[in-house]
């Protein structure tokens, strides 16, 4: 067994957790891909025929609807009685490519001790789609994704109680990573240790300065490849 295919012994501070906890979009891998930008765009497009209204109101409505019931989806279902289904497998159907494969965070998350399950306001195709172009399905034992949180979109409590549940996952023992700051509310309140991932947007550093952000990470891959003792921190 080579060093990196170890499990890493962790540093104080860690070396309680026996679960982590990861979002998927702009954490697993970095916001600067700025792949949700796809994901947006299409949002807007399938609200305008939805409606039949212009861009610039759908975009409008897009951007209140996330705002005031945590996803756009979630006000589309609330207000207009949508299908999700059928909204969330066209606005996922996106180019992967400005993401490239990392192995440093697969060879990260092999050496990481404990489970490890992904917890989306995405669905579970669009998550293995994600990780598999990554190189990382392999790590992650379950997907925690919007239809098993019943489409009621982080921060809002219950999901998170349900996963914990669901898979028997101790929150204290459990670190979620996760680059809204506002979606660590509920994570700090159950008792989790919480890492923010660095996302520039105005909207994603909202509330970010409270108790409930316990460590600042500017770079998943790399803060796990430090956090597991990978020598060579840059990135494949």
């Amino acid at each position: 067994m080579t060093e990196e295919s170890a499990t890493a012994r962790l540093p104080a501070g860690f070396d309680h957790i026996d679960a982590w906890i990861f979002d998927l979009d702009n954490t697993l891998y970095p916001a600067r891909h700025n792949l949700f930008a796809q994901i947006d765009k299409r949002m807007g497009e399938f609200i305008a025929d939805l409606l039949g209204i212009d861009e610039a109101e759908a975009k409008r409505l897009q951007k209140e609807y996330f705002r005031r019931h945590g996803t756009t989806l979630r006000g589309l279902m609330l207000e207009h009685g949508l299908n999700p289904d059928t909204f969330l497998e066209y606005v996922h159907e996106i180019d992967l490519s400005p993401i490239p494969p990392d192995a440093r965070l697969g060879r990260a998350l092999a050496r990481l001790p404990g489970r490890k399950v992904i917890f989306t306001n995405g669905t579970v195709a669009h998550a293995e789609r994600v990780t598999g172009h990554l190189g990382i399905s392999m790590h992650f034992e379950a997907i925690f994704d919007i239809a098993a949180s019943d489409y009621l979109p982080k921060p809002d409590r219950r999901p998170y109680e349900k996963l914990l549940r669901l898979h028997g996952i101790a929150a204290e023992r459990a670190l979620m990573a996760e680059d809204i700051a506002r979606n660590l509310v509920p994570a700090a309140a159950l008792g989790m240790t919480t890492a923010l991932v660095r996302n520039p947007a105005d909207w994603a550093r909202e509330g970010g300065d409270g108790g409930h952000v316990h460590h600042v990470v500017e770079d998943l891959s790399a803060w796990l490849a430090a956090l597991t003792g990978i020598a060579d921190a840059a990135a494949d």
